[in-house]
C-alpha cells in the first residue's frame, strides 16, 4: 500500500481497558501498511479402480498392489498419488465407504486388515485419495 508519515505530537488517549486517561507521545515515524498474504487452498483428488476376477478371501487379510488400479481415464497406474503429510484416504468396496482403521494404503498398494469376509469377484473397490497444498498470493 503507502507509506504514512505521522507528525510528532502529544495525544490524549483514553484507555479503555482501564477506563482512565493517559497521554502518549507520538514520534516521528513512517509505517508501511502491509496487506496480509491471501492462502489459497488447493485440492487434489486421485480415485483407482481394481475389479477383482477372482474372490478375495479377507480372513489373513490382503494387499492389492497399484499396478492393478486404473485411474479415472480407465489408464493402468504405476502408483498411487502420495497424500501424506496433508491428505487422507478413503476406501469404496461395491460403493460403500469403509471405516479408516479396516486398511492402509501407500504408493505401492492398498491392504486390507484381517476379516471375517470375502469380497466377491467383479465387485468394484475404488481408492480415493485427497491431498491439499497451498500457495500465497
Amino acid at each position: 500500500m503507502g507509506k504514512h508519515k505521522k507528525p510528532q505530537k502529544i495525544m490524549r488517549v483514553y484507555d479503555c481497558h482501564t477506563n482512565r486517561r493517559r497521554f502518549v507521545c507520538k514520534s516521528f515515524n513512517e509505517i508501511t501498511i502491509i496487506a496480509p498474504p491471501v492462502v489459497n487452498v488447493i485440492p487434489t483428488v486421485k480415485r483407482y479402480f481394481y475389479i477383482p476376477e477372482a474372490n478375495l478371501n479377507l480372513a489373513s487379510g490382503t494387499t492389492i498392489f497399484s499396478n492393478l488400479f486404473t485411474d479415472d481415464d480407465g489408464n493402468q497406474v504405476t502408483n498411487f498419488m502420495s497424500f501424506n503429510p496433508n491428505g487422507y484416504a478413503n476406501l469404496y468396496i461395491n460403493g460403500v465407504i469403509q471405516e479408516g482403521g479396516l486398511y492402509t494404503v501407500n504408493t505401492q498398494s492398498l491392504t486390507i486388515a484381517p476379516v471375517n469376509s470375502t469380497i466377491s469377484a467383479q465387485t468394484p473397490i475404488i481408492v480415493e485419495l485427497l491431498t491439499f497444498s497451498t500457495t500465497l498470493s
